[in-house]
């Protein structure tokens, strides 16, 4: 049996897989921000979703950048209590088994194109919009390499602010005092659409996809795909456009991922 997790900055998400094919068994519970508490909340959710099942192995992702080692979380703005510990060494030594890590937004990329929005297609960039915005390019059916992976957020977008500044959940409520969800206004979402078309336009520029999957929970609630693909074939830059689709496998994306993760390493 497989174990297949998702450590978000507000929730984390645990589910297993009884043959690497298929995935059973979710639970999302509070992820706590001190280490510590995380790690027993990690182990009592493992715990009531595995029972006495044997774990063969685990795989998951964390929000932030990881070390080349894929062993230390070094940078996650979301979860900072996290940062510069062992974690894939706390990992297993409460598993008991090998744990494969990823950064979270890259494993959420796998599974779209893996599994969901994108899985007749070779190259898929995805971007996914949240509490932060994060993304991956994925190329037969892998991650696409990287030397400190993947981070499209910080991409300059006006000269001065990046796109998480303009579209992340946290960006918005530190420009607006309001949760995104709270926000009514279609003249602003409008803007936020807008900016992120300027976004996955550079991404376009750079990756070469033949589909581009836009989730996250402030993708799916408020910002429109289709404003978001009429702006960026407004902007007239390339002689032929990527489908620009929405995700299809919501919160449930990550797990995917780390479903496809973890079938890369046990065939």
């Amino acid at each position: 049996m497989y174990l297949l997790f998702d450590i978000g900055a507000t929730n984390m998400r645990i589910a297993v897989s009884h043959d690497g094919e298929t995935m059973l068994e979710q639970k999302t519970i509070p992820t706590p921000p001190d280490f510590t508490e995380g790690m027993k909340a990690f182990k009592n959710g493992v715990r009531e979703v595995c029972g006495d099942m044997i774990i063969n192995a685990a795989a998951g992702g964390v929000p932030g950048i990881l070390n080349k080692e894929k062993t230390v979380l070094l940078s996650a703005p979301n979860l900072e209590g996290w940062e510069d510990v062992l974690l894939k060494e706390a990992l297993e030594k409460a598993l008991d088994v090998p744990v494969h890590l990823e950064n979270d937004a890259a494993l959420a990329a796998l599974g779209e194109a893996v599994f969901g929005a994108g899985k007749e297609k070779r190259i898929v960039a995805y971007f996914t919009i949240s509490t932060g915005v994060g993304g991956a390019r994925v190329v037969g059916g892998r991650l696409d390499e990287s030397a400190s992976g993947f981070e499209p957020h910080r991409q300059i977008v006006d000269g001065t602010h990046t796109l998480g500044y303009y579209i992340s959940g946290n960006g918005i409520k530190k420009r607006y005092g309001k949760e995104p969800r709270d926000i009514e206004d279609p003249a602003m979402w409008k803007e936020a659409a807008r900016w992120l078309a300027i976004g996955v336009n550079n991404a376009i520029a750079l990756w070469s996809p033949e589909i581009f999957v836009l989730g996250g929970a402030v993708m799916r609630h408020r910002i429109s795909v289709e404003d978001v693909k009429r702006q960026v074939e407004e902007f007239g830059n390339f002689p032929e456009f990527p489908e620009i689709v929405a995700a299809q496998l919501g919160d449930a994306s990550g797990l995917y991922g780390a479903l496809a993760l973890i079938r890369s390493f046990v065939k």
